[in-house]
Protein backbone atom coordinates (compact mmCIF):
# COMPACT_ATOMS: atom_id res chain seq x y z
CA UNK A 1 0.00 0.00 0.00
CA UNK A 2 1.43 3.26 -0.89
CA UNK A 3 2.46 5.72 1.62
CA UNK A 4 0.49 8.80 0.10
CA UNK A 5 -2.85 6.69 0.72
CA UNK A 6 -1.80 5.92 4.38
CA UNK A 7 -1.66 9.47 4.90
CA UNK A 8 -4.61 10.63 3.69
CA UNK A 9 -7.91 11.00 5.81
CA UNK A 10 -11.24 9.89 4.99
CA UNK A 11 -14.47 11.05 6.23
CA UNK A 12 -17.62 9.15 6.62
CA UNK A 13 -20.17 12.56 7.18
CA UNK A 14 -23.30 10.54 8.27
CA UNK A 15 -26.41 13.16 7.84
CA UNK A 16 -24.33 14.37 4.95
CA UNK A 17 -27.40 16.36 3.50
CA UNK A 18 -28.20 18.63 6.64
CA UNK A 19 -27.43 21.93 7.81
CA UNK A 20 -24.67 20.43 9.90
CA UNK A 21 -23.22 17.71 7.30
CA UNK A 22 -23.36 19.69 4.25
CA UNK A 23 -21.66 22.35 5.50
CA UNK A 24 -19.32 20.15 6.85
CA UNK A 25 -18.60 18.41 3.36
CA UNK A 26 -18.17 21.94 2.01
CA UNK A 27 -15.09 22.46 4.11
CA UNK A 28 -13.75 19.32 4.18
CA UNK A 29 -13.81 19.40 0.24
CA UNK A 30 -11.67 23.00 0.37
CA UNK A 31 -9.11 20.88 2.19
CA UNK A 32 -6.15 19.19 0.15
CA UNK A 33 -5.69 15.99 2.13
CA UNK A 34 -9.33 14.63 2.72
CA UNK A 35 -11.80 12.36 0.63
CA UNK A 36 -14.85 12.56 1.43
CA UNK A 37 -17.76 10.06 1.60
CA UNK A 38 -21.67 10.99 2.55
CA UNK A 39 -24.11 9.12 3.84
CA UNK A 40 -27.96 10.18 3.95
CA UNK A 41 -31.52 8.72 2.44
CA UNK A 42 -31.66 10.79 -0.47
CA UNK A 43 -28.15 10.16 -1.36
CA UNK A 44 -26.32 13.30 -3.69
CA UNK A 45 -24.89 13.98 -6.71
CA UNK A 46 -21.17 12.59 -6.30
CA UNK A 47 -18.02 14.65 -7.44
CA UNK A 48 -14.40 13.46 -7.87
CA UNK A 49 -13.88 14.60 -3.99
CA UNK A 50 -17.30 13.54 -2.46
CA UNK A 51 -18.61 10.20 -2.89
CA UNK A 52 -22.52 10.09 -1.55
CA UNK A 53 -24.19 6.81 -0.63
CA UNK A 54 -28.02 6.27 -0.40
CA UNK A 55 -28.89 4.14 2.78
CA UNK A 56 -31.64 3.59 5.17
CA UNK A 57 -29.55 3.36 8.41
CA UNK A 58 -32.37 2.24 10.59
CA UNK A 59 -32.14 -0.92 8.61
CA UNK A 60 -29.29 -2.90 10.06
CA UNK A 61 -29.36 -5.18 6.78
CA UNK A 62 -29.29 -1.94 4.47
CA UNK A 63 -26.57 -0.35 6.25
CA UNK A 64 -23.89 -3.39 6.47
CA UNK A 65 -24.52 -3.60 2.69
CA UNK A 66 -24.00 -0.34 1.54
CA UNK A 67 -21.29 0.15 3.48
CA UNK A 68 -19.02 -3.10 3.67
CA UNK A 69 -17.09 -1.60 0.88
CA UNK A 70 -15.43 1.23 2.96
CA UNK A 71 -12.48 -0.20 3.96
CA UNK A 72 -10.50 3.24 3.59
CA UNK A 73 -12.26 5.60 5.74
CA UNK A 74 -10.58 6.68 8.75
CA UNK A 75 -12.67 9.35 10.37
CA UNK A 76 -16.53 8.93 11.10
CA UNK A 77 -18.28 12.26 11.66
CA UNK A 78 -21.90 11.59 12.68
CA UNK A 79 -24.66 14.48 12.24
CA UNK A 80 -27.68 12.40 11.14
CA UNK A 81 -30.77 12.91 12.74
CA UNK A 82 -34.55 12.15 12.99
CA UNK A 83 -36.96 13.95 14.41
CA UNK A 84 -40.32 12.71 16.29
CA UNK A 85 -43.00 14.23 17.86
CA UNK A 86 -42.37 13.13 21.46
CA UNK A 87 -38.78 13.27 23.14
CA UNK A 88 -39.26 9.68 24.01
CA UNK A 89 -39.94 8.75 20.71
CA UNK A 90 -36.35 10.24 19.42
CA UNK A 91 -34.03 7.65 21.67
CA UNK A 92 -34.94 4.81 19.73
CA UNK A 93 -34.14 5.80 15.79
CA UNK A 94 -31.34 7.90 16.44
CA UNK A 95 -29.63 5.48 19.19
CA UNK A 96 -30.60 2.70 16.33
CA UNK A 97 -28.43 4.76 13.52
CA UNK A 98 -25.89 5.65 15.18
CA UNK A 99 -25.39 1.71 16.35
CA UNK A 100 -25.48 0.26 13.58
CA UNK A 101 -23.24 2.73 11.87
CA UNK A 102 -20.39 2.39 14.58
CA UNK A 103 -21.19 -1.59 14.46
CA UNK A 104 -20.73 -2.02 10.83
CA UNK A 105 -17.73 0.70 10.44
CA UNK A 106 -15.77 -1.00 13.17
CA UNK A 107 -15.79 -4.23 11.44
CA UNK A 108 -15.04 -2.78 8.11
CA UNK A 109 -12.51 0.06 8.52
CA UNK A 110 -9.21 -1.63 9.37
CA UNK A 111 -7.81 2.14 9.98
CA UNK A 112 -11.01 3.93 11.83
CA UNK A 113 -9.20 7.09 14.21
CA UNK A 114 -11.80 8.59 16.05
CA UNK A 115 -15.52 9.02 15.50
CA UNK A 116 -16.76 12.36 15.74
CA UNK A 117 -20.45 12.71 17.80
CA UNK A 118 -23.07 15.87 17.08
CA UNK A 119 -25.16 16.62 19.98
CA UNK A 120 -26.66 19.90 20.72
CA UNK A 121 -27.49 21.24 23.92
CA UNK A 122 -30.74 19.28 24.39
CA UNK A 123 -27.55 17.14 26.14
CA UNK A 124 -27.70 19.67 29.43
CA UNK A 125 -32.00 19.33 29.47
CA UNK A 126 -32.30 22.52 27.28
CA UNK A 127 -35.64 21.34 25.92
CA UNK A 128 -37.05 21.26 29.60
CA UNK A 129 -36.34 24.59 30.35
CA UNK A 130 -33.24 26.90 31.41
CA UNK A 131 -29.75 25.57 32.49
CA UNK A 132 -26.96 26.16 34.09
CA UNK A 133 -24.66 28.31 31.88
CA UNK A 134 -22.05 28.17 30.98
CA UNK A 135 -22.46 24.07 30.86
CA UNK A 136 -19.34 22.67 31.13
CA UNK A 137 -18.58 18.36 30.48
CA UNK A 138 -20.06 17.05 33.74
CA UNK A 139 -23.14 19.13 33.85
CA UNK A 140 -24.23 17.07 30.64
CA UNK A 141 -27.24 14.38 31.49
CA UNK A 142 -28.26 15.32 35.18
CA UNK A 143 -31.89 15.76 33.75
CA UNK A 144 -34.65 14.25 33.61
CA UNK A 145 -34.76 10.94 30.93
CA UNK A 146 -35.20 10.28 28.48
CA UNK A 147 -32.71 12.49 25.74
CA UNK A 148 -31.07 10.60 22.87
CA UNK A 149 -28.32 12.53 22.96
CA UNK A 150 -27.34 11.57 26.16
CA UNK A 151 -27.95 7.67 25.03
CA UNK A 152 -25.63 8.15 22.13
CA UNK A 153 -22.88 9.26 24.05
CA UNK A 154 -23.28 6.59 26.63
CA UNK A 155 -23.39 4.24 24.01
CA UNK A 156 -20.36 5.38 21.87
CA UNK A 157 -18.54 5.62 25.53
CA UNK A 158 -18.87 1.78 25.83
CA UNK A 159 -18.04 0.77 22.40
CA UNK A 160 -14.72 2.63 22.33
CA UNK A 161 -13.41 1.20 25.48
CA UNK A 162 -10.21 -1.13 24.65
CA UNK A 163 -9.99 -0.06 21.06
CA UNK A 164 -7.81 2.03 19.38
CA UNK A 165 -9.88 4.47 17.53
CA UNK A 166 -11.32 7.42 19.68
CA UNK A 167 -14.04 9.71 19.83
CA UNK A 168 -15.37 13.52 20.91
CA UNK A 169 -18.60 15.30 20.97
CA UNK A 170 -19.60 18.84 20.06
CA UNK A 171 -22.79 20.96 21.28
CA UNK A 172 -24.11 23.37 19.74
CA UNK A 173 -27.25 25.16 20.54
CA UNK A 174 -28.82 26.59 17.54
CA UNK A 175 -27.14 25.93 14.10
CA UNK A 176 -27.67 28.16 11.48
CA UNK A 177 -26.41 27.41 7.79
CA UNK A 178 -27.53 26.73 4.12
CA UNK A 179 -28.91 23.64 3.38
CA UNK A 180 -30.75 22.70 -0.29
CA UNK A 181 -34.30 20.56 0.89
CA UNK A 182 -33.89 20.63 4.65
CA UNK A 183 -36.28 22.00 6.66
CA UNK A 184 -34.80 21.89 9.68
CA UNK A 185 -32.99 25.17 9.45
CA UNK A 186 -33.51 28.31 11.28
CA UNK A 187 -33.06 30.70 8.25
CA UNK A 188 -35.17 29.05 6.41
CA UNK A 189 -37.74 29.07 8.92
CA UNK A 190 -37.31 33.15 9.26
CA UNK A 191 -37.16 33.44 5.51
CA UNK A 192 -40.34 31.42 5.05
CA UNK A 193 -42.07 33.93 8.09
CA UNK A 194 -41.13 36.91 6.60
CA UNK A 195 -42.07 36.02 3.13
CA UNK A 196 -45.42 34.94 4.46
CA UNK A 197 -46.03 38.25 6.63
CA UNK A 198 -45.16 40.29 3.96
CA UNK A 199 -47.29 38.48 1.27
CA UNK A 200 -50.48 38.98 3.97
CA UNK A 201 -49.45 42.60 4.64
CA UNK A 202 -49.16 41.83 8.33
CA UNK A 203 -45.83 43.43 10.57
CA UNK A 204 -42.88 41.01 10.79
CA UNK A 205 -43.74 40.21 14.24
CA UNK A 206 -41.82 38.02 17.06
CA UNK A 207 -43.81 34.76 16.85
CA UNK A 208 -42.73 33.60 20.33
CA UNK A 209 -43.80 34.17 23.71
CA UNK A 210 -43.12 37.05 25.62
CA UNK A 211 -40.76 35.40 27.92
CA UNK A 212 -38.74 34.75 25.26
CA UNK A 213 -38.24 37.99 23.39
CA UNK A 214 -35.71 39.64 25.74
CA UNK A 215 -33.60 36.12 26.34
CA UNK A 216 -30.36 35.63 24.52
CA UNK A 217 -29.72 32.37 23.03
CA UNK A 218 -26.43 30.97 21.35
CA UNK A 219 -26.47 30.85 17.58
CA UNK A 220 -23.43 28.71 15.73
CA UNK A 221 -22.75 29.46 12.22
CA UNK A 222 -22.93 26.38 10.42
CA UNK A 223 -19.50 27.05 8.60
CA UNK A 224 -17.84 27.95 11.78
CA UNK A 225 -19.24 24.82 13.09
CA UNK A 226 -17.67 22.82 10.34
CA UNK A 227 -13.90 23.94 10.99
CA UNK A 228 -14.34 23.15 14.72
CA UNK A 229 -15.78 19.66 14.37
CA UNK A 230 -12.76 19.32 12.30
CA UNK A 231 -10.23 20.34 14.46
CA UNK A 232 -11.80 18.70 17.41
CA UNK A 233 -11.89 15.32 15.66
CA UNK A 234 -7.83 15.76 14.60
CA UNK A 235 -6.71 17.31 17.77
CA UNK A 236 -5.08 14.55 19.64
CA UNK A 237 -6.23 16.97 23.41
CA UNK A 238 -9.92 16.40 22.12
CA UNK A 239 -9.63 12.04 21.50
CA UNK A 240 -11.65 10.49 23.59
CA UNK A 241 -13.34 13.59 25.07
CA UNK A 242 -16.18 16.00 24.58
Amino acid sequence: MKKDYLDRKVALVVGANGVIGSNLIHHLSTLKDWDIIGLSRRGGESTDRVSYISVDLLDRQDTQNKLKALQQVTLIFYAAYIDKPIWAELVKPNLTMLKNVVDVMEGVATNLQHVSLMQGYKVYGAHLGPFKTPAREEDAGRHMPPEFNVDQQMFLEAKQKGKKWTWSAIRPSVVSGFALGNPMNLAMVIAVYASMSKELGIPFRFPGKPGAYDKLIEMTDAGLLAKATIWAATEKRCQSSI
